[in-house]
């Protein structure tokens, strides 16, 4: 699972909300490992099995594959595991932390379930994925400190594009299943145009919030629309597929290497 999306973006909301570090975010990063992580792959895994069956990068390193049988204990776990963290937050944050809290969760749920199932729905699919900077607004909320809003706009924008890259991979199969995400709709060169020109807004976000991490970003996803441009095909799109998985990683350090200079220089209490 891609702990990082979650955990990696609620330990950042929190320095960028001026805490090196908070106890109050314990709740936050309990939830964000297996309890949420659950919520976002596990209903995936539910809902696509079909897809999933004929797709040879699942069931290794490009996700899990479940069998029916499995589909019970999955669905009862994604409960168990997160209606408690969701009633803790109702009754300890404040309520517009708390609306972002509850769109975060119906918006992954709502990914691949019914009876919205975005991921069936070109642009929606992508625009619904913006929602992994959610804890970039309610972290900071739930702390009593304004978000950083163009740190919001530039995680939003970036997901929304990477979410239609990664997907360009998948083409193949979800077409033949009947699915039309955004990929599909646009082919492989479209869907590059789109995700670009989220990647370029994402860019301009992040250079209000920290210049390195934008030149980062902007470097990287440039080099990955490139290498596919120069071969538009789903399969140069899987080959660059770990890249693309290592991007988070890059930028994380960038910012981490950042927070460790500025602990050294003594810019935290």
């Amino acid at each position: 699972m891609l702990w990082i999306n979650t955990v990696g973006t609620t330990i950042v909301a929190m320095w960028l909300s001026g805490f090196l570090w908070s106890w109050e975010i314990i709740p936050f990063l309990l939830w964000a490992t297996l309890p949420f992580n659950l919520l976002i792959y596990g209903i995936n895994d539910i809902f696509d099995q079909e897809t999933d069956a004929d797709n040879d990068r699942k069931g290794g390193f490009g996700g899990a594959k479940i069998t029916p049988s499995e589909v019970r204990m999955i669905s009862w776990a994604v409960v168990i595991l997160n209606v408690p963290f969701l009633v803790y937050f109702a009754v300890t944050i404040p309520v517009v932390a708390f609306i972002w809290v509850l769109a975060y969760t119906f918006l992954f749920w709502q990914y691949s379930g019914k009876p919205l199932r975005f991921k069936g729905r070109p642009i929606w699919d992508s625009l619904s994925n913006a929602d992994y900077a959610f804890p970039l607004a309610f972290v900071p909320l739930a702390l009593g400190v304004e978000p950083s809003w163009a740190a919001v706009v530039g995680l939003m924008t970036w997901s929304v594009a990477k979410h239609v890259y990664d997907a360009i991979q998948d083409i193949g199969e979800d077409s033949a299943a009947g699915i039309t995400t955004t990929a599909v709709r646009f082919g492989v060169r479209g869907s590059l145009v789109w995700s670009g020109s989220w990647w370029i807004v994402s860019t301009a976000a992040f250079a209000l919030v920290n210049i390195p991490v934008a030149v980062v970003s902007a470097a990287i996803s440039g080099w990955l629309l490139f290498a596919n441009w120069r071969t538009p095909t789903s399969a140069q799109a899987k080959r660059l597929y770990k890249y693309s998985v290592a991007f988070p990683y890059i930028a994380g350090a960038v910012a981490g290497v950042q927070l460790v200079a500025g602990m050294l220089l003594g810019l935290y209490p």
